[in-house]
């Protein structure tokens, strides 16, 4: 019998791969017998600890071991079990015994590669020969695998809301897996999109804002969390699967943003082959941090799925006086009663401890010529500050079939801060002696924010015409309070020396000023609800047409007032705003490995928090992007670059108004284009890279402040990355692995008016890491060096351009990791 040839899956773990091109003779033999001779018969006996799991994963894990490839058709490993496998055998030996019972015959095709078949009643004849079947491509890990090694990743959910390929989506997209952060020991979000082309840390410790294509964010609109909105606070990275990028504006999907674009963090999900980790990591300025993961099934048929992860953090700060401490809990639950069907919840509580900190002084047109490591606050033993953090998320999807699928998502999300004693060091300098500075209290210690977010989206394929479709409905909903009580520009009681010489300060005055002794209170409500539609075109498997839209309805009321909460809101006043966001986008793909796109994209900002001289807030900002560029997907589908040209305009920007300077008008306007670059994937086996470039071009366009014509705070024109990871493959040193980068900022203006500047600086970063193999455990240890050549460093301005924030010096971080 002959059997014709054609298209087959080939599938590792639980990632599956299209293939098709190299022509492999087969033939079938029974189980434990193979058609190649050579390397194969003279195997080498190696050690295993592989646990009872599925067979997929099993497969995945034997294939770590042995650098052998195991190939199957389809999903034919999925459901089925392979038994623990401990001891001392030849690769032969191990897979005969991982797939004892499950029926499945096995073949060499050649020393490196195995491939799988299910019984039948022909296979049960040792003498069936096969016709050349085409075979391509290598075995991978699925995204999601704890041990996935790989820096690539070829899908992201964020910009379409659709799974979507990004060499077919006609946007600019970067992903930054887990691996990334692991190799880079990277704990917080800003250390992890440093690898990002334009996007630049725009605001102080305590959060975590960004400014993507020169637009800034307060970190209300730039960071979302599966897809929803979060309110600005520190991110745990110990609960992040990857992170995903999305440049320009994408109100079309997500509503009122900054056009610059979004960071989506993607958590963690409970998965159904049992993982356990434990890494305790250990550095500079006595940083002790301590992560834990757990997942697995709870039930035999695997439908009840759990995950845990934990992390304990405390430590200095390189700044005098400072530091913090962190706790966090994240319990996670799946459960698929079928096939179709999947609900998640998930929990976050997060409490931060810390002190706060505003920057160094600007004398002259740079930063003040003082350490970097200078605390300029009072430096009392009680001052600190207070950050709890809860996240409650629910979600669910059911797929009505192989094209259909409807999928709801909802998270309740609580803020709560409180500062005690906290200082705040307000600058400026003094213009005439140059060494003396105000100090006052923190403006607002009493900061409480809730939000509700929730989101339904219908996506379904379909062909008409001879066109494939993927189509997306969906609405939105998003609500949010926040009140805040504090101090207006109150200095420290003149008793307790509230002048401090940057050159010479004294610690540990304690300022007086208490709940009592208020005198600002601030309301915030807003809420908008959205509708939009998408649709994404294929026309012969090369054009790819996007079109869609939304529309949003937004509301948002604000009050102040001297006295109380209650008389802040009593004086709120409203503002309502309502649009429509188009976006259309084009992909053409004359090969496999190169994308043409191209966009254009309307948005509806921001809401803006300045006053017309009526008195009542303004209408809220817009935007409109045209972006060009094109993807390649080389080496098999493993390197994946992103070229990117935009030109991006914001409207409707608050200036003062020329009749009453107190008052504004939104007759301002900001232009920012240039050119990006990011590569990310896996070069040759054991080397991962990402790198990217970016030459931002930004200018206030109009403005009635005297800033017109001025290049954007904080932006360097140039800036640059590269990091790159080899693992070892040579037997004698597997498990042996190094790496480095570089990270380029260009000078920076400090402020709008650009009166002084933030010098550009090279960081040069370094990895040593070694793994083995303990009884059932895999052991890592790791060394990262930050800052290698100790450069004086400062990441960002604050506090109305008058401020710098410095980077780190040399550091050093330290861990090792048991996984099992």
């Amino acid at each position: 019998m002959t059997l014709p040839t054609r298209r087959v899956c080939i599938k590792r773990g639980q990632q599956l791969i299209k293939t098709a091109g190299l022509m492999i003779p087969l033939v079938l033999f029974g189980a434990g017998q193979h058609a190649y001779a050579g390397d194969v018969a003279a195997e080498k006996i190696l050690q295993f600890n592989i646990p009872a799991q599925s067979l997929a994963s099993a497969l995945t894990r034997f294939s770590a071991e042995t650098r052998l490839q195991v190939l199957y058709e389809g999903d034919v490993a999925d459901k089925l079990q392979a038994p623990a496998l401990n001891g001392a055998y030849t690769p032969t030996q191990a897979l005969e015994k991982l797939l004892g019972g499950t029926g499945l015959k096995y073949r060499f095709s050649n020393d490196k590669t195995i491939t799988l078949e299910a019984p039948t009643r022909q296979n049960q004849s040792n003498a069936l020969t096969l016709k050349a079947v085409t075979v391509t491509g290598k075995t991978g890990y699925a995204d999601n695998d704890p041990y996935n090694p790989n820096y690539n990743r070829s899908n992201a959910s964020t910009a379409t809301k659709t799974d979507t390929p990004i060499m077919e989506t006609p946007m600019s997209i970067q992903v930054v897996p887990k691996q990334v952060f692991k190799d880079q020991q990277a704990i917080r979000i800003k250390d992890a999109v440093k690898n990002v082309s334009g996007i630049f840390w725009a605001t102080d410790p305590m959060y975590e804002g960004f400014q993507m294509r020169g637009f800034v964010s307060d970190g209300s609109t730039t960071v979302y969390r599966n897809g929803l909105r979060i309110r600005r606070a520190q991110h745990e990275v110990a609960n992040l699967e990857q992170l995903e990028a999305v440049k320009g504006p994408a109100a079309a999907m997500y509503g009122r943003i900054e056009p610059g674009g979004m960071i989506n963090v993607v958590t963690k999900k409970p998965l159904d082959t049992p993982y356990y980790s434990l890494e305790q990591q250990f550095g500079s300025y006595d940083l002790y941090r301590t992560t834990a993961d757990a997942t697995g099934p709870i039930n035999k048929d695997r439908s009840l799925l759990y995950r845990l992860n934990l992390a304990y953090q405390n430590n200095n700060l390189f700044i005098d006086t400072m530091d913090q401490e962190r706790f966090f809990f994240a319990p996670s639950l799946s459960w698929k009663p079928s096939d179709r069907t999947e609900v998640n919840l998930n929990l976050e509580y997060q409490y931060d401890t810390r002190v706060n900190y505003t920057g160094l002084p600007v004398v002259g047109n740079r930063p003040a010529n003082i350490p970097v490591n200078r605390y300029l606050g009072f430096g009392s033993d009680n001052e600190f500050s207070v950050m709890d953090k809860l996240i409650i998320g629910f979600d669910w999807a059911h797929q009505f079939n192989d094209d259909w699928k409807i999928q709801h998502r909802f998270h309740y999300y609580n803020l709560d801060y409180q500062s005690n004693n906290q200082s705040f060091f307000n600058g400026p300098v003094n213009p005439v002696n140059k060494r003396t500075a105000i100090r006052s209290t923190t403006t607002t210690p009493i900061d409480v924010t809730d939000t509700y977010a929730t989101s339904i989206d219908l996506t379904g394929k379909f062909k008409f015409l001879g066109t494939q479709h993927q189509a997306l409905a969906g609405f939105d909903y998003f609500w949010e309070k926040r009140d805040g009580e504090g101090f207006a520009s109150t200095p420290a009681p003149a008793t307790h020396r509230p002048v401090v010489d940057i050159f010479n300060p004294v610690y540990g005055q304690v300022p007086l000023p208490t709940a009592k002794n208020f005198n600002s209170f601030s309301t915030l409500t807003q809420y908008w609800y959205g509708t939009y539609f998408q649709d994404q075109i294929t026309f012969f498997d090369k054009l790819h047409i996007m079109g869609g839209g939304r529309y949003d309805w937004a509301t948002r009321s604000s009050g102040s007032a001297s006295t109380s909460i209650e008389a802040a809101r009593n004086r709120e006043t409203e503002v309502q705003n309502d649009a429509f966001s188009p976006r259309v986008g084009l992909v053409y793909q004359p090969w496999p490995w190169l994308a043409l796109y191209g966009n254009y994209v309307e948005s509806l900002g921001g809401a803006n928090t300045a006053l017309a001289s009526s008195g009542k807030p303004l209408d809220s900002e817009t935007a409109q992007q045209h972006e060009v560029g094109f993807k390649t997907e080389l080496l098999d589908k493993k390197l994946l670059t992103t070229v990117a040209f935009y030109d991006l305009t914001k409207q409707n920007v608050a200036t003062a108004d020329p009749t009453n300077p107190r008052f504004s008008v939104q007759t301002g306007e900001a232009r920012s284009r240039g050119m990006e670059v990011d590569v990310s994937g896996q070069v040759t086996d054991g080397l991962n890279l990402i790198a990217s470039y970016a030459y931002t071009d930004t200018e206030i366009t109009k403005d009635n402040r005297g800033d017109q014509g001025h290049r954007f705070w904080n932006v360097p024109r140039n800036s640059g990355s590269f990091w790159a990871k080899y693992a070892v493959q040579e037997p004698f040193l597997r498990g042996l692995s190094f790496g480095a980068g570089t990270y380029l900022i260009g000078q920076r203006e400090g402020n709008n008016a650009n009166t002084w500047q933030m010098p550009g600086y090279v960081r040069v970063d370094a990895l040593l890491g070694y793994a083995w193999k303990v009884g059932h455990s895999t052991v890592t240890t790791q060394l990262n060096v930050n800052n290698l050549l100790d450069k004086t460093i400062y990441e960002t301005s604050a506090f109305g351009g008058f401020l710098a924030q410095p980077g780190a010096p040399r550091t050093f971080m330290g861990s090792i990791r048991v996984e099992f």
